[in-house]
């Protein structure tokens, strides 16, 4: 099969450890492109974080960010493809959020909003502390969820709930999962996503695919979590990571070595640069 794009995780999958991509995972990304084969991030992450890695490798695609909730182009002209939360679905959310009094924070395309600091919230503020102005990720601390988004006619792509307590977050996940109209996964132990109905990784996928004119089957889509397994079920070759849950390596057709060892650009060189080693 001649594969003509990669889609790529990025958390666990294409960034290492510590949050870098590797020299080898790079190299072999910028040969995919010399060849004519379009690579695209496809993450759970905020647009705005994943646009700088993007830049970083010298993509000029799309990228799809927040579990697929959203597609845009790099320079922001042009949303692609979008399906927010309803703004009924999110109070449903936050109320039931509240009761249980989970962290949760929630974003659009480039703002981060959160009730509370938090470790995550730390290392975001971090990030911006090493980025220039341009590649900063606006974070918003607000005291009335509802409000901030009312008042500023914003759009919830996603909402992400995170606890360290896996017996809370299990109680937490069946009586969320009551709520209509919203779709939930995980792309960490410690934490719960939401989205609206019917969005991820896969869906988002495939609709920029039709958009390139690129079969699914010419896919090879990379991930290492629960978020990944509807673009590991839908592409041409899903790999999962050796670092990845179990769940997604059941959906997977291949395993790639971890996120450490730079699992993304060996399989690049396999299956793409039909490299030996």
């Amino acid at each position: 099969m001649s594969y003509k794009l990669i889609a790529t995780d990025m958390d666990g999958t294409l960034l290492n450890s510590q949050n870098k991509i590797t020299d080898r995972n790079k190299e072999a990304i910028l040969e995919a492109l010399e060849e004519g084969v379009k690579v695209i991030l496809c993450t759970g992450r905020i647009f705005t974080s994943a646009l700088y890695y993007a830049k970083a490798l010298e993509l000029d695609t799309p990228i799809i960010a927040c579990n697929g909730a959203y597609i845009g182009e790099q320079d922001k002209s042009k949303i692609i493809y979008e399906e927010p939360i309803s703004l009924q679905t999110f109070r449903k959310i936050v109320e039931i959020a509240e009761e249980e009094k989970m962290y949760y924070h929630f974003y659009d395309d480039s703002t981060f909003y959160a009730r509370e600091l938090n470790d995550t919230i730390m290392n975001y503020m971090n990030w911006n502390k090493e980025r220039d102005e341009m590649d900063r990720i606006d974070i918003r601390i607000v005291e009335d969820p509802l409000d901030a988004i009312e008042e500023e006619n914003s759009k919830v792509y996603k909402i992400v709930f995170v606890d360290e307590n896996r017996r809370k977050l299990k109680n937490f996940r069946k009586k969320i999962s009551t709520i209509e109209g919203i779709e939930v996964v995980s792309s960490w132990w410690s934490n719960i996503e939401i989205m609206n109905e019917g969005v991820s990784k896969g869906k988002a996928l495939n609709k920029l695919c039709e958009m390139l004119n690129i079969s699914m089957d010419e896919v090879i889509a990379i991930g290492d979590n629960e978020n990944d397994i509807p673009m590991l079920k839908t592409a041409g070759l899903g790999v999962a990571m050796k670092n990845g849950e179990e769940v997604a390596k059941e959906a997977a057709d291949y395993i790639a070595d971890t996120n450490d060892e730079s699992g993304v650009g060996k399989i690049i060189e396999k299956f793409i640069l039909k490299k030996d080693k």
